[in-house]
C-alpha cells in the first residue's frame, strides 16, 4: 500500500504545512509582558496553515516577551493543530529571549483530552486561565 496523498496528508514529522483553510482566530492582543493569540472553533488540517502563520508573525513581535495561546474558544482540536503547538514549542525554544510558551486551556475535553492523549501536556505550560498563564 502506496503513501496517503490525500489533501492535508503529509509523510513525516509535524513540521509540514497542511491544509489550505483559514484558522478562527479572534486576533492578538499585546501587552508589555506578552503577546496573547486566541484561537477559536476547530484546529485541523484545513486550519492549521493559519494558526502557523499566525504564530510565526507573532514570534517576530516577542522582543523578549511570552507568547500566551489561548485555546478556551476552540471545540475541536485534531492532530494537526497538536503538531502545530509541538512545533510552536519548538519554534518559541529557539527564539531569541526565549520564555516558555504558555497555552491556556479550560477543562473542555476536545481540547485538554488530546494533549494528553499524545503527552504534550509535559512538554507545554499549560493553564486554565489567561490571567494564571500571565502571572506564570
Amino acid at each position: 500500500m502506496g503513501p496517503d496523498r490525500r489533501p492535508g496528508r503529509r509523510e513525516g514529522g509535524c513540521s509540514g504545512r497542511s491544509g489550505a483553510g483559514t484558522a478562527n482566530d479572534r486576533g492578538a492582543v499585546e501587552r508589555d509582558d506578552a503577546l496573547l493569540l486566541a484561537v477559536a472553533g476547530e484546529v485541523d488540517g484545513l486550519t492549521v496553515a493559519r494558526l502557523r502563520a499566525t504564530v510565526t508573525q507573532a514570534f517576530a513581535a516577542l522582543d523578549g516577551r511570552m507568547l500566551i495561546v489561548d485555546l478556551t474558544a476552540v471545540r475541536f482540536l485534531g492532530s494537526p493543530g497538536l503538531c502545530a503547538l509541538l512545533d510552536t514549542a519548538a519554534q518559541g525554544a529557539m527564539a531569541p529571549g526565549y520564555r516558555t510558551l504558555r497555552v491556556v486551556v479550560d477543562r473542555n475535553r476536545p481540547v485538554i483530552r488530546p494533549l494528553e492523549v499524545i503527552g504534550l501536556d509535559r512538554v507545554l505550560a499549560l493553564y486554565h486561565e489567561v490571567s494564571d498563564a500571565l502571572a506564570g
